[in-house]
């Protein structure tokens, strides 16, 4: 049976008696390799949102990437591709919600605004990736220069900051968490490994994957050995909850720093918690920080002086939810100027929310009674249309629904590319004149 669709009309055309010979004609030949001429200037209209990320980075300081950089002119050495362009897709992939390297290194191929920052410059994923955590330092500064230009115009008031924590997804499964006995066992496979990688004498059929072979059990050697070194820290934190029922600490030999974490959906999974501190008049985020630890609590110190170190003030009040609500934390925060507005947590009985309590300072005091006034509650409403519409959008669109990378630093440098492409957003929005 034939294969052709209609069998009985022959391939070629018929001939029309004068010429016996085959009529000759050009076809499909679609295996050949066709180089097209691209105008990449003319890949976006005027105004496009690759155009405004590529004023707005063209805006930054960039002296700290350019000074990594270690070819020189007059020597010998591969030129490294811009830090401009790297910064520019990074920012562009975290606004467009794209997370993955590989996914920036296809669309850099094969979408014209990705096409259009890369400017005809090669890239590869590996480039991609190692760059996106490798200069968490420069990235910092970056974020601070963000902010302090905001400040500066009066954008950014730091009348009211709001503060709040999102669980992100670890890049570790949960049947990867190892009990000490096990990590041990671990442990001496893992050595076992690196030591016959070692001694292979055989001529490798494929260098370069023979290298991969040493790397990945090197790699595994030093995750199994950060497991154990983190394990006494989280049988510490068991012992202190007080479960009634005790249970030996377990740590991930493929992500050490995660932990089981509460998620929003009442599932627990290895997970970060992830902290941002926003401005409420500007919605601009003010402080990062990366945590594996799951409560909230003793964590607006530690955001107070992020803040402090990057912009050199505090905000006059702070809005949290009652998972920050320590005694220890609002008198501290108050000795340093800063008004909390904070939901007082009820211990049950028909107590006042504004009466006192044995061990209550000045400071908690006056904020027990500040939470019952109408002016702290009408200030407080702000903190949920703030701070946590900062997380949703971060989860849902700024690629921070689960973590690509592994270890609290790297989630650290990660969370720090949101803020970094979250504050362009707000500058487009609020000052749409500075980027065209």
């Amino acid at each position: 049976m034939s294969d052709r669709l209609f069998p009985d009309v022959h391939p070629q055309a018929a001939s029309d008696g004068r010429d016996e010979a085959p009529p000759r004609y050009e076809t499909a030949n679609r295996d050949q390799i066709e180089l097209q001429p691209c105008d990449l200037e003319a890949l976006l209209p005027p105004g496009h949102a690759a155009r405004l990320v590529w004023r707005f980075v063209e805006g930054l300081d960039l002296s700290a990437f350019y000074a990594t950089i270690r070819a020189r002119e007059g020597r010998a050495g591969r030129t490294p591709i811009d830090p401009k362009i790297l910064v520019a897709l990074w920012l562009y992939a975290t606004m467009d919600g794209v997370g993955s390297a590989r996914e920036v290194d296809r669309l850099c191929y094969g979408h014209d605004a990705y096409r259009w920052l890369r400017g005809g410059v090669s890239v590869n994923y590996h480039t991609l990736s190692d760059f996106r955590v490798g200069h968490q330092d420069a990235l910092d500064a970056l974020l601070t220069q963000s902010m302090t230009a905001l400040l500066h115009r009066g954008i950014v008031t730091m009348a009211r900051v709001a503060q709040d924590g999102t669980r992100v997804r670890g890049s570790a499964g949960a049947g990867s968490f190892r009990r000490g006995e096990t990590l041990q066992a671990c442990l001496r496979e893992a050595r076992k490994q690196v030591e016959r990688t070692a001694k292979q004498t055989d001529a490798p059929v494929n260098a370069r994957a023979e290298a991969a072979h040493r790397r990945a059990a090197a790699d595994r050697l030093a995750r199994v050995d950060e497991a154990l070194a983190q394990l006494p820290a989280v049988q510490a934190v068991k012992d202190r909850q007080g479960t009634k029922r005790r249970t030996e600490a377990r740590v991930s030999t493929t992500d050490p720093d995660a932990r089981v974490m509460k998620m929003a959906d009442g599932g627990y999974r290895p997970a970060y918690n992830v902290h941002f501190a926003t401005d409420v008049d500007s919605r601009v985020i003010v402080g990062v920080l990366a945590l594996n630890s799951g409560n909230d609590q003793s964590q607006l110190s530690p955001m107070l002086d992020t803040m402090a170190q990057r912009l050199g003030r505090l905000p006059q009040a702070q809005l949290l939810d009652g998972g920050f609500v320590t005694k220890a934390e609002i008198t501290a925060a108050t000795a340093r100027g800063v008004t909390i507005y904070a939901p007082p947590m009820q211990r049950g009985g028909p107590r006042a929310a504004d009466q006192p309590v044995a061990g209550d300072s000045p400071a908690v005091a006056a904020w027990r009674a500040r939470m019952t006034t109408d002016h702290a509650k009408a200030l407080y409403k702000d903190r949920g249309a703030t701070a946590e519409w900062v997380n949703a959008d971060a989860r849902t669109h700024r690629s921070l629904g689960q973590a690509r990378v592994r270890g609290l630093t790297k989630v650290h440098t990660w969370a720090l590319w949101v803020a970094l492409a979250h504050n362009m957003l707000r500058t487009m929005h609020i000052i749409p004149h500075l980027m065209t």
